[in-house]
């Protein structure tokens, strides 16, 4: 047998040009399929190309990772559910309609947008405060729960083992024995520990209902995708306070300590007054979407809540499957309206070229624009892909802070210093597409301030990137940057 043979594979019955035909199908019918569903240029791009190298590794990651379905049966269940969701939150946008009146000029394009495709409405009258240590935040969480006398709701993506974190456990242990009505819905994959321990035992036995949202099945990647995760972080009690941010469950003494990047820094707001039911109402759709025992979400009719602050705000929830990239078009709209100052702070910074080239229009029209990130990031290839960025930022200007105090969590836009969006939106690809998300957007001057003195703070604790000595650096951190960069889509 001679070497063409032995290529053309004729020994062992297999025909190397078939599978090079084979090959030349699969991609060219992958290739339909991403312009069928039009997806961004660079994510299409880069599956083509792991496709192109890898076709059967490659075509099974896509069918796990590539797409963003949650299931046909979980969508189906999300649309119906939808249906009726629609009426409660246009209830509310009919109800808080005069409080658009009481938007700032500059606020109200914003808002009108966040509302939009059934988001809920600016509202006035709310109590806000601002919490910034995390050990007080979990404190506060337990008196919270020995204090509640009717319900309380919990919505996590990590609730973690350990430290103060049990403490919350115990208090709504004692909640539940006494007759409040509690409800537990944690993502699967972020509290993946937790479901495994005696814990979810614990609670059910004190009578405290506990789902698991989005479980991971091994059988189920051709129909959902592994990677989609429920993000959000919202603690609703007796439906009149709320709590959310970008704090998990966790105690930062003891969770990730063997990552080795300090303590976990996070921020969290309490919020009484009528954007507290528009929190209470994602809790309840969520917890309606994920609970396989129910096929219809139940009209609550929830009351209005009566004013307990000066604070105009509205809820912003945002999802794969539903408000379908509207988290994207308001970052986008925010940074574009800007006029004098932005500031970001965010553990994962992966924008798109969309996102980057607006953050660098601001800066050259003038705006001075700070991103705040941690020097030391839990995850490897984000920090590299993060950094690929900064050349290009700085040459617009834009000041880059790298916070050495710990893993910075808090999730942050401050636009000139009178309107915040605050919760648990990274800026990057996963948050923007791929999670379920919460967040709180501001039109107060008294909270902005308080937010712009948290950030000073960590300004204080950060290393700004120098424009020239970043410029220099060794031409090895640029080659893994750019690689790295790479991956920026799929992350």
């Amino acid at each position: 047998m001679n070497f063409i043979e032995l290529l053309l594979g004729r020994e062992a019955g297999f025909s190397f040009p078939w599978f090079a035909f084979g090959h030349l199908l699969l991609v060219i019918l992958f290739g339909l399929r991403l312009i069928w569903y039009r997806r961004p240029v660079s994510v299409s791009f880069a599956w083509f190309l792991i496709v192109i190298l890898l076709p059967a590794a490659g075509l099974v990651l896509y069918l796990m990772f590539g797409e963003r379905p949650v299931g046909r049966s979980l969508t189906k269940k999300i649309i119906r559910m939808e249906r009726e969701h629609a009426k409660l939150r246009e209830d509310m946008r009919t109800h808080y309609a005069s409080d658009r009146a009481l938007l700032p000029p500059e606020a109200k394009a914003l808002s009108l947008l966040a509302e939009s495709k059934n988001g809920s409405p600016a509202t006035a009258g709310n109590h806000i405060e601002l919490f910034t240590d995390s050990l007080t935040i979990l404190q506060h969480f337990v008196d919270e729960i020995d204090r509640a006398k009717t319900s309380l709701h919990m919505e996590f993506y990590i609730w973690a083992l350990g430290g103060d974190a049990d403490r919350v456990g115990e208090a709504l242990i004692r909640a539940a024995k006494r007759g409040v009505a509690c409800r537990v819905l944690l993502d699967s994959l972020g509290s993946k520990a937790w479901f495994k321990s005696d814990w979810p035992k614990r609670f059910k036995q004190a009578g405290i209902k506990v789902t698991e949202a989005l479980p991971i099945q091994l059988g189920r990647f051709q129909f959902r995708r592994a990677d989609l995760r429920l993000h959000r972080k919202i603690f609703v009690i007796d439906g009149n306070a709320v709590w959310t941010g970008s704090m998990n469950l966790v105690d930062p003494r003891v969770f990730k300590q063997d990552s080795g990047v300090g303590e976990w820094v996070d921020a969290m707001v309490r919020i009484e007054g009528p954007a507290t039911a528009q929190f209470e109402l994602t809790f309840l759709f969520d917890w309606s979407v994920d609970n396989l025992k129910l096929s219809n979400f139940r009209d609550h009719r929830l009351s209005p809540q009566s004013a307990h602050g000066k604070a105009l705000a509205q809820e912003f929830s945002s999802g794969p499957v539903y408000r379908d990239d509207i988290l994207y078009q308001v970052l986008l709209s925010a940074i574009m309206d800007a006029r004098h100052e932005l500031v970001i702070t965010t553990p994962y910074f992966g924008p798109d070229d969309g996102l980057l080239q607006a953050l660098m229009a601001a800066s050259h029209r003038g705006v001075k624009v700070t991103l705040i990130v941690p020097k030391r990031n839990d995850s490897t290839l984000v920090a590299w892909s993060s950094r690929s960025f900064y050349g290009d930022m700085l040459q617009a200007g834009i000041r880059i802070a790298e916070f050495h105090g710990g893993l910075l969590h808090t999730k942050s836009l401050l636009i000139d210093r009178r309107i915040a969006i605050f919760g648990s939106v990274n800026f990057d690809q996963r948050s923007l597409r791929l999670n379920f998300e919460i967040s709180l957007i501001v039109y107060e001057e008294l909270f902005c301030a308080r937010l712009q003195t948290l950030i000073d703070g960590y300004l204080q604790k950060s290393d700004v990137v120098d424009a020239k000595k970043w410029a220099k650096r060794p031409r090895w951190r640029l080659l893994l940057e750019n690689v790295a960069h790479l991956t920026s889509p799929l992350l």
